[in-house]
């Protein structure tokens, strides 16, 4: 299969609310016949790829007030959390999955955003989470502020709506890797393409 039907492939998975099945009914329309299976694997294999070309092209393209939050996510049965930053222009910051929503959850996504775009921001507003004020300190320096917003007042808070609008049709994710990979390809993926 040539490589660009498979981005586009791939691009009709993350950006619209298509199953595996629907992506490979409609590529069949356009005469390329393929499983759903065939979706899936690709997913599996290529997305991880894409979504790093993408996320790197980005690297230190972001303001210097972050607007970081976390929601739930389902992954067999268990809760899992999502970690999503935003700059105050809309920018993304960066995406994790964690498997807790504790101190070590926290710095982590702190320490991939900084890895990612090196310069800590002035200011970062949260929701007040215990783990926040300890977690900026460590993995951003003393110099960055930190700044506890309601969540009405947190923009990043109705940002969750892409991921929620296509998490809660599929049921849950069947693995961790398969939820960090898709989450974040939909919000690459969906900053990328943004106006």
């Amino acid at each position: 299969m040539p490589t660009d039907i498979i981005f586009q492939v791939l691009l009709c998975r993350v950006r619209y609310k298509l199953s595996y099945r629907y992506v490979a009914e409609f590529f069949l329309l356009r005469g390329f016949q393929f499983t759903h299976e065939t979706v899936r694997d690709w997913e599996e294999r290529f997305l991880p790829h894409f979504t790093e070309q993408i996320r790197m092209k980005r690297k230190g393209q972001v303001g210097k007030v972050w607007l970081v939050d976390e929601t739930y996510i389902r992954i067999k049965g268990a809760w899992c959390y999502l970690y999503r930053g935003m700059d105050e222009d809309g920018n993304l910051v960066d995406v994790r999955l964690s498997k807790t929503r504790d101190m070590a959850g926290t710095k982590a996504f702190f320490a991939q955003s900084i890895g990612l775009h090196e310069d800590a921001p002035e200011k970062v507003a949260t929701d007040g989470l215990a783990s926040y004020p300890r977690a900026i300190i460590e993995e951003l320096g003393q110099d960055t502020e930190h700044e506890v917003r309601p969540c009405t007042a947190n923009p990043v808070e109705q940002s969750h709506r892409r991921i929620k609008h296509r998490y809660y049709p599929t049921l849950g994710f069947g693995e961790f890797e398969a939820a960090q990979r898709f989450c974040r390809a939909v919000d690459e993926v969906g900053h990328f393409l943004r106006p």
